[in-house]
């Protein structure tokens, strides 16, 4: 508790002409989803929003990047995946400041940060496919593993490659 240090981060704020993606309506719901941010409350408010402004723009910094990912998703799902979607990843850049409070010199150590940034745009109406991020509105298949029989053909296979290189080896060798 002596040794800790007083730390403040200042944040660069989004706005929606920030955003790196082209053709944002002016209407476009900016959701910016922080750490301590309540999915229910946040999906809540822009499941209410949506339908006047049909898109919604999803921000994530940092550890608040998961959330905001849970969010658009559970929004596509609300809408029957039949959302519009571009992706982006990118940085934000922080100024941390520290100070020692103990310290009687007013001496602040200065970072600049870049932080993991993610924003996910969906929009009921159609967008460029060209876009980098774009994907189409349809139905998600579930990644459910391998099949287990085709694994086990491989595994059986690759045996039995084994066996028969080590018959040749020794035929050339004249063991058997």
């Amino acid at each position: 508790m002596e040794n800790e240090r007083e730390a403040r981060n200042v944040e660069e704020l989004l706005h929606k002409n920030k955003v790196l993606i082209p053709g944002i309506p002016k209407n476009c719901l900016l959701m910016q989803v922080r750490r301590g941010s309540t999915i229910t409350l946040l999906l809540k408010y822009a499941l209410n929003k949506f339908p006047d402004s049909k898109s919604v723009i999803w921000t994530g910094v940092g550890t608040s990047v998961g959330k905001a990912i849970t969010c658009a998703e559970i929004m596509k799902k609300e809408y029957k995946n039949s959302l519009h979607q571009i992706t982006k990843i990118c940085y934000q850049k922080v100024d941390e400041s520290c100070r020692d409070p103990l310290s009687l010199a007013l001496d602040e150590s200065n970072v600049k940060r870049k932080i993991p940034m993610i924003l996910i745009y969906l929009s009921s109406e159609k967008l460029k496919e060209q876009e980098l991020g774009y994907q189409a509105p349809g139905e998600v298949k579930i990644y459910k593993g391998p099949n287990k029989s085709n694994i086990l053909n491989n595994h059986n296979r690759n045996r039995n490659n084994k066996q028969n290189k080590t018959l040749k080896y020794d035929e050339r060798n004249g063991n058997m």
